[in-house]
């Protein structure tokens, strides 16, 4: 009767003697591969840098899983309009420029800036007169030689021009018009929009010549040299959750790679209708850089760790959708023979996954737990007797 063996599909093995001329049969079920030996040479073994290891008590964490997104604190975040509306009369920004601080964004034009410039030097010429006005008014009060009422009069016609005056100075600033280069008789009909912050430019809404109101949207800039996760964590695990606690996130969309964070705040509200709430989580400094705002991500909050028996996670292979080790059956002069035992698996953590059906070994059982066991392929071989 012919046997079965399994055969590592190296190249070190497939110079050692495999033969290409015979065809290969598809793969046993899960039945037939629990009686059948794996053989290996000594030599293959020692080629392929295999290891053999035994089932050890390791730590893995429990974790709440929840998901969210990369995002930035509001303050890092300035949405650019009007002061006051306008015609859009340059703007050379585009989304990605890098922007800083008091930068330049957009000229605005508007005639209605002339007229409030105007009367801007109009109450500015006026105030001296009224000023002086009030001053004698109050010296001539004090001597009796001018009435309550003039006295009062002269006082209301200064502060009202005091008051407008300072308005109109006001929102020139706002327009960032300089006062004092329009008391200098520079009058403009533009006005400038600078930055508040540093950052990048996001969105552009307007393009030159559009006309824009203070209501308008003009462009957003974003900071993103700190940016943070926001969490949707379900009512039912919120009590178990606390600042400082770690995490570990990644970007699904992106990358297999797992990235590490701690908790910053626990919301303390919960939406009535999702009962879901919110938590803020800081993300490791060192991989800050990694990541854009707006990027969705899976997280698992650690709330604490538990040993489980567990083997390492080359050493159990996935085939025909159930998952395979290789306990170790004999071993002698010539090289050693495993069967591949069916397993159910666990979580993963640290390079190791939990084996749950541990118990159905011994506590010496020995596996192969290095070297190339995810390919496995089996020869059919002739003239080998049982």
């Amino acid at each position: 009767m012919n046997s079965i063996k399994y055969i590592l599909l190296l190249i070190a093995f497939v110079l050692l003697g495999c033969n290409n001329d015979k065809k290969e049969s598809p793969l046993p079920s899960s039945t037939e591969r629990k009686n059948e030996l794996v053989q290996l040479s000594k030599a293959q073994f020692e080629n392929a840098k295999m290891e053999l290891g035994s089932l050890s008590e390791q730590p893995f964490v429990q974790t709440i899983q929840s998901t969210g997104v990369i995002d930035v604190p509001p303050e890092n975040i300035a949405v650019i309009s009007s002061f006051s509306g306008g015609y859009v009369k340059n703007t050379p920004l585009i989304i990605g420029d890098k922007v800083t601080k008091g930068q330049r964004l957009v000229t605005i034009e508007n005639p209605e800036f002339i007229t409030l410039q105007q009367n801007y030097l109009e109450t500015s010429g006026q105030l001296s007169y009224l000023k002086s006005e009030f001053e004698r008014q109050k010296t001539m009060l004090e001597e009796n030689i001018t009435s309550q009422k003039s006295f009062l009069k002269a006082e209301s016609e200064y502060k009202t021009a005091l008051a407008r005056n300072t308005s109109l100075r006001k929102n020139l600033q706002m327009l960032n018009i300089n006062p004092a280069s329009v008391e200098r008789g520079n009058i403009v009909s533009q006005a400038d929009v600078f930055s508040p912050i540093d950052g990048n430019v996001t969105q552009v809404f307007v393009n030159t010549g559009t006309y824009v109101s203070p209501a308008d949207k003009i462009m957003e800039i974003m900071n993103t040299d700190h940016i943070h996760l926001e969490l949707k964590v379900f009512e039912k695990d919120l009590l178990q959750l606390k600042k400082d606690q770690e995490l570990l996130f990644s970007v699904p969309e992106a990358s297999k790679e797992v990235f590490n964070g701690k908790i910053h705040l626990v919301g303390t509200t919960i939406n009535p209708t999702t009962r879901i709430a919110t938590v803020h989580g800081h993300i490791a400094e060192k991989d800050e850089r990694n990541f854009t705002p707006g990027m969705f991500v899976d997280a698992g909050i650690i709330t604490g760790t538990e040993n489980h028996l567990a083997l390492p996670e080359e050493a159990i292979v996935e085939l025909e959708g159930k998952h395979f080790v290789l306990l170790l059956n004999e071993r002698n002069k010539d090289g050693f023979d495993f069967i591949p035992i069916e397993v159910k698996v666990g979580p993963t953590h640290n390079g190791f996954t939990v084996v749950e059906n541990a118990v159905q070994f011994k506590a010496d059982s020995v596996f192969l737990t290095k070297g190339g066991f995810v390919l496995l392929q089996i020869e059919s071989a002739g003239g080998h007797g049982q």
